[in-house]
């Protein structure tokens, strides 16, 4: 039974790979990119500083479109710079989904 369970949670793993199509060594980049380099303005801890925090309980019920829109195209006149250059949508868009559920410690 539990080597059933076990089963399933590596494929549930390995389907959600699949399905945003990113790589775990690309999501573990990834992660590493929002707390270091996101973190350096939204706080290590995402509890904000330059930056607005970047907490669930704040991210919950804004648009997630319009979060990954943000992150691609960043705020002319601000310190929040466009990373389309470096990140496509996908992963954008998966940024703003582990963001919206809380980072990994």
């Amino acid at each position: 039974m539990r080597s059933l369970a076990l089963m399933a949670t590596l494929l549930l793993m390995t389907g959600n790979a699949l399905a945003d199509g990113l790589s775990q060594e690309r999501r573990t980049d990834l992660l590493n990119l929002v707390k270091q380099d996101c973190g350096s303005c939204h706080g290590l801890t995402m509890k904000g500083g330059l930056g607005p925090p970047l907490l669930p309980e704040v991210l919950k019920g804004k648009d997630d479109e319009v979060l990954a829109d943000s992150i691609l195209h960043g705020f002319e006149g601000t310190p929040m710079p466009p990373w389309q250059p470096l990140l496509t949508r996908q992963e954008v868009v998966w940024i703003v989904k582990q963001l919206k559920e809380g980072l990994p410690e």
